[in-house]
């Protein structure tokens, strides 16, 4: 079993991984299927502020894995749908406040298991009423706050746009609805002014870069169709020298930021960065390979943040879509060759 790999510095990968370095895929889906079965442990129930999001990171694994079929879709429906509140907002579990974050995984999670016709069904004019609890979010500067109390982050503005769009509530997707739900050049406004000199982008403006925050604002400037734009070239390869750097020698693994801990989940923040300005052949991908699949419990599933700690869905998720990017064969999209 090989990795596909792009020029550059991953260069070609010939040959094969070490047996004890493959992916253990169906240890990985037993450790999801059997994460909402252990109720009688404490973890359980202080992760309950995380459950929704927690639904959507074992889902999109196993998409990953081509075993979406492996958590039933009629309970998935009923539980995200017992989190969405009257105002369209949804919560991390029934009894939650809504907030921007778990919106976002209640509305990727619908679009995963075609769900937007039950949830019509079931709420009227469902669709538009998260919208509007979306839209109601966007400040006066642009950005968008996670929910009533007004904390602000990139995070909450590139969840908006992916919401937004998910549910085709965009304004160049309704161009004749007037007024339009937000203001997206104000809302890219706010993201170029999170872009630091190094090229890399913060929480806010002024704010440290950081690679999660590159994800956000990368993926918000990708769907308002104004990366290319924006960047150029000059200031894809200035980002990308950037992005390339948080590649540590000795582990293969990808950092945050300086001078910080490689962990598994920038696989996908870092890598994802990477392939939207075009430049994930800048790090050494059989190296990240490798150590995302050391991170792996090869006993009893799920992935670590760095090999030997303990494993959670969220570095699961994560580690799985970094190998997706990869092209690592069984992982996203089928390799033919």
């Amino acid at each position: 079993m090989s990795l596909v790999a792009g020029p550059g510095r991953g260069g070609a990968l010939d040959g094969q991984l070490p047996d004890e370095l493959q992916l253990v895929a169906e240890k990985h889906v037993a450790y999801i299927q059997k994460l909402d079965t252990r109720r009688d442990e404490l973890e359980y129930h202080l992760t309950e502020h995380l459950r929704l999001s927690g639904i959507y990171w074992g889902l999109t694994a196993l998409h990953l894995l081509h075993r979406a079929d492996a958590l039933p879709r009629d309970g998935v429906l009923d539980f995200v749908l017992s989190c969405l509140h009257e105002n369209g907002g949804f919560g991390a579990a029934p009894g939650h406040d809504p907030h921007m974050l778990y919106t976002i995984s209640g509305v990727q999670i619908l679009a995963m298991v075609d769900g937007f016709d039950e949830l019509e069904k079931r709420v009227t004019d469902g669709k538009r009423k998260i919208a509007d609890f979306v839209a109601s979010l966007q400040q006066v500067n642009g950005t968008f706050a996670g929910d009533e109390w007004g904390e602000t982050d990139t995070r909450f503005l590139y969840g908006a746009l992916n919401v937004l769009s998910l549910l085709g509530y965009l304004p160049h997707q309704r161009p004749n609805e007037e007024p339009a739900l937000i203001d997206v050049k104000a809302a890219i406004a706010h993201i170029k002014a999170c872009q630091n000199f190094d090229g890399g982008f913060g929480v806010a403006p002024g704010a440290e870069s950081h690679s999660g925050q590159i994800f956000t604002c990368l993926a918000a400037l990708s769907i308002a169709g104004e990366l290319d734009s924006y960047l150029g070239e000059e200031g894809k390869d200035r980002l990308g020298a950037w992005l390339s750097e948080r590649q540590l020698d000795d582990s293969g693994g990808l950092n945050g930021r300086p001078m910080k801990l490689v962990d598994v989940c920038y696989s996908w923040w870092v890598g994802s960065s990477l392939a939207m300005i075009e430049r994930l052949h800048w790090i050494d991908k059989k190296k990240l390979a490798t150590f995302i699949l050391q991170c792996q419990d090869p006993v009893e599933g799920g992935v670590a943040d760095r090999p030997g700690d303990m494993v959670d869905v969220f570095h699961t998720h994560f580690a799985i879509a970094g190998l997706s990017l990869l092209g690592y064969p069984g992982v996203g999209e089928v390799d033919a060759t």
